[in-house]
């Protein structure tokens, strides 16, 4: 079950990798929602994201923890995901994909947090973009 996530939503959201424009490494992200977006971080722990808006807006869903894994860069190794999953669906034609289990998620189950680790992103660091499943 996925328990932590955060959102970046556009090239106004200085923590948002779409800041910069399109790029080889972000061009994913300007391309249909329901891809994989998955990038090296420190060149050493890669990062789990689903584009989530329109074409040509960049924004997309970092995974933090699901399971047993707490963390993004143990999640992705825990789940062996590297760059080969990138630009995939998130269906299960890819070996990866998001379900409805039926499991009921109340309001009051979800805290809402600032993002983690983007002290670079001036005011855009505040904000309650972190959503983590409390219990």
């Amino acid at each position: 079950m996925i328990s932590e996530v955060e959102a970046y939503i556009g090239p106004h959201d200085l923590a948002c990798h779409g800041r910069f424009g399109r790029t080889a490494r972000t061009e994913v992200m300007y391309g249909p929602a329901g891809h994989w977006y998955v990038y090296l971080c420190y060149g050493m722990h890669w990062m789990l994201n689903v584009v989530t808006d329109q074409v040509d807006w960049p924004a997309a869903v970092l995974f933090r923890a699901a399971g047993d894994f707490t963390g993004p860069g143990k999640l992705t190794k825990g789940l062996a995901i590297d760059r080969r999953l990138n630009a995939k669906p998130a269906a299960e034609s890819s070996g990866l994909w998001i379900e409805d289990r039926g499991i009921v998620v109340r309001r009051s189950q979800i805290q809402r947090t600032a993002r983690i680790g983007v002290d670079y992103a001036e005011h855009w660091k505040e904000k309650p973009y972190r959503f983590v499943l409390a219990g």
